[in-house]
């Protein structure tokens, strides 16, 4: 599952607003570069992936108004199925997917090396601590709303930032078994973890939002 995309030193600089990138005939990936972003300029790109039976457009609807405040990129992939792969069996086809469509974006735009995050919510974080975890070489940070578990079969590389958020009255991913589990076992192993809870259930806050991404642009 590691990833072979990286950013060039070039790129051929799109204009503002949502891309379809063409990695998938259906449940594509998008990309959107916010105006506040300069195209001569290496921004920051945040990858968000959806929870189980989201879209592709679940990381623009998201993040769009971050984007434009703060200047940065966001790719928004779909799975191909209703969750990530390796979810519900191991990676394949999904992070292929995902390979493909940082190539496309690391090809339209310049982006800040320093500055890749990888970030999701519900089954979509879970898949983004794999991921990253497995790809910390690429990805400085990672941001997780509502994880629960790390998918078995990567092999860890490189030592992420990691910021976790998950609410007390979650009924769908109980915190006690989820996140009350997960970080003392991420800081046990050596990473940087940042935790943020909060009251509520299943979801992801505004204010817990532009905590985590002001944490990743910091």
């Amino acid at each position: 599952m590691q990833l072979l995309a990286r950013p060039g030193k070039v790129a051929a600089g799109c204009d503002p607003g949502i891309h379809l990138l063409g990695v998938r005939q259906q449940r594509d990936s998008l990309l959107y570069v916010p105006k506040s972003a300069e195209p001569n300029r290496p921004a920051p790109l945040l990858v968000f992936l959806h929870g189980a039976g989201g879209s592709e457009h679940q990381g623009i609807e998201r993040l769009r108004s971050f984007a434009d405040e703060l200047g940065f990129l966001v790719l928004s992939p779909a799975s191909q199925g209703t969750t990530w792969d390796a979810i519900r069996d191991s990676y394949g086809r999904d992070v292929r997917m995902i390979d493909q469509a940082l190539t496309r974006a690391f090809a339209a735009r310049l982006v800040d090396t320093r500055r890749i995050a990888v970030s999701g919510f519900s089954d979509g974080a879970s898949y983004a601590l794999g991921l990253g975890l497995s790809n910390g070489d690429l990805f400085g940070s990672v941001l997780v709303f509502s994880p629960c578990f790390i998918p078995a079969g990567g092999k860890r590389a490189g030592k992420p930032r990691i910021f976790v958020s998950l609410g007390t009255s979650d009924s769908i991913l109980p915190i006690g078994s989820c996140s009350r589990r997960l970080v003392p076992e991420l800081t046990q192993a050596g990473y940087a973890v940042t935790y943020r809870e909060f009251d509520g259930p299943h979801t992801v806050p505004r204010e817990i939002k532009a905590a985590a991404i002001h944490w990743f642009l910091a």
